[in-house]
């Protein structure tokens, strides 16, 4: 059942956001030289390795200038890059991840192969037993504010908890997050 829903919401969504996708393409091209998408490989489910398609939100080869992850304010964030990352759009081209079964709507975030030393075996093996998320746990409560310890937390939380309705609330709880929607608490 994931993966038909997976698959039929990423087909749906890329038919009709074919206009986003054109207008970021033609931002990134004006904003700054370089690609228009960011490729990386990322670690799937089972420690298989992927290629994640992202659109660029950095300078060109940025990532023989600094590390494997970005702190608030890094210079290699184009302008254009600041909004696509704030707004989440960077991530759409991983709707393509999900349509090859790289990746799902819903799991923890893919990491780079730099990032299995930052996990005992049983914390790796236990990540890595399902697919990458578009977004998940971690980033539906926290967004990027989580630390270290809770991502993983968190991560592993998901992975015990999965199942369809709950990848439906973690969907939810992510768009919340991007709209940037107050809780009437």
């Amino acid at each position: 059942m994931k993966r038909l829903f997976d698959l039929t919401a990423s087909l749906f969504a890329l038919t009709f956001l074919w206009p986003v996708f054109l207008a970021v393409a033609v931002a990134i091209r004006l904003d700054s030289p370089g690609g228009i998408f960011y490729c990386q490989e990322r670690v799937g489910r089972g420690g298989h390795s992927f290629l994640m398609f992202k659109f660029r939100t950095m300078v060109a080869d940025a990532d023989q200038v600094g590390s494997h992850q970005t702190a608030f304010g890094d210079p290699r964030i184009t302008p254009v890059g600041v909004f696509l990352r704030k707004t989440s759009l960077d991530e759409l081209p991983q709707l393509l991840n999900v349509v090859t079964g790289d990746m799902s709507l819903v799991g923890p975030r893919p990491d780079v192969p730099a990032q299995r030393s930052d996990y005992t075996e049983e914390q790796w093996r236990k990540r890595t037993s399902v697919l990458p998320g578009i977004t998940g746990l971690a980033q539906a409560t926290k967004r990027s504010l989580a630390t270290p310890e809770e991502r993983l937390a968190l991560d592993l939380e998901y992975v015990e908890r999965q199942s369809f309705w709950f990848d439906m609330k973690v969907i939810l709880l992510t768009i919340k997050q991007v709209l940037n929607i107050k809780s009437a608490s």
